[in-house]
């Protein structure tokens, strides 16, 4: 009898391949190692044009992050929830996982956010061009986990970098401040947030909701502030269940795609940039190699050694597999 298959072409009971290295297990050791993972996501979501999620994709956690954001949203973890099994809830969504990403994001954001803002006042081609380095080669390792690329996989890959590269060039408008309209702001950037390549930060930006936002945390505005926080949590349950179907039927396909994304981001991080019109432009480095903090040899080295750490995360992602 012929087992069925689904459209990747993988039996029924074959798990696919993907990029979850660390088990849902509640031990000390696996909890601190999906902690600095955390540390690692947070730092990259203070750097604007950098995503969370890119970090999460890889570090080797992304399926698994999504796999447990769905689980919020179905009946045995709300059902275990409200009947008051606590320990039964967390077993449906994987554990102690999520808290201790969580704690990992938010001491990273806590501890580096002064640092890392200061450095990309100070040294911006010097902060860019890490990341540069960092997710062009994260492109490549994530790559490898596509069993195989075919003709659609390719065009997958070429539509969502080419739709990353057009977004993250758009210039911010003018939106109203309407909780309605605050409600999807933060459903958009959360998602965003959980997309490889594209940052919620920016989204807020291109929806000209950034700095109120931000006006709104230090003012207090509760009621603007719920808004955001009801739209995001909407925004995150939703899209962690198309992403989990996704990943569940066409995971090659979708792992092409979320390709394609990171590398049309890379417009975002390019490490010269200049104001021309009220919008950022990318410009063409300095002649000069190494004479100045702005000189591509710099930039260059700096490019390296994301790269180097990022396949040196990559490999401990897969030891701890």
């Amino acid at each position: 009898m012929q087992s069925s298959r689904n459209e990747e072409g993988l039996e029924a009971n074959e798990k696919p391949r993907g990029t979850g290295h660390v088990s849902p297990v509640r031990e000390p050791r696996t909890l601190l190692a999906v902690y600095w993972r955390g540390l690692a996501m947070g730092a990259a979501d203070i750097v604007p044009g950098v995503s969370g999620g890119t970090m999460a994709l890889i570090l080797g956690i992304y399926e698994l992050l999504i796999e447990s954001l769905r689980a919020l949203a179905r009946p045995p973890f709300l059902g275990n929830l409200f009947r008051g099994h606590l320990r039964r809830a967390l077993a449906e969504a994987n554990g102690l996982f999520l808290p201790a990403l969580t704690a990992g994001i938010g001491t990273s954001v806590l501890a580096l956010s002064s640092l890392l803002s200061g450095l990309l006042e100070a040294r911006p081609v010097f902060v860019y061009a890490f990341f540069f380095g960092l997710i062009f080669a994260s492109v490549f390792l994530v790559a490898r986990r596509v069993r195989r690329f075919s003709a659609g996989r390719w065009t997958l890959l070429a539509l969502g970098a080419i739709a990353a590269f057009a977004l993250v060039g758009l210039t911010p408008a003018q939106t109203p401040d309407a909780p309605w309209f605050l409600f999807l702001s933060g459903a958009l950037a959360v998602s965003a947030l959980l997309l490889p390549g594209i940052s919620g930060a920016f989204v807020l930006v291109l929806l000209g909701k950034y700095a109120f936002v931000l006006g709104a945390i230090s003012r207090g505005d509760i009621a603007s502030l719920s808004a955001v926080i009801a739209g995001a949590v909407a925004g995150m349950l939703s899209l962690a269940q198309v992403l989990s179907w996704l990943f569940r039927r066409f995971h090659d396909a979708t792992l092409a795609l979320l390709c394609g994304v990171m590398l049309g981001s890379l417009r975002k991080v390019w490490p010269w940039q200049a104001e021309q019109g009220g919008a950022t432009i990318n410009v063409a480095p300095p002649e000069a190699l190494w004479s100045t903090e702005h000189g591509p040899g710099w930039a260059l080295l700096l490019s390296m050694l994301g790269a180097v750490l990022v396949t040196v995360l990559d490999r401990a992602g897969s030891n701890a597999d």
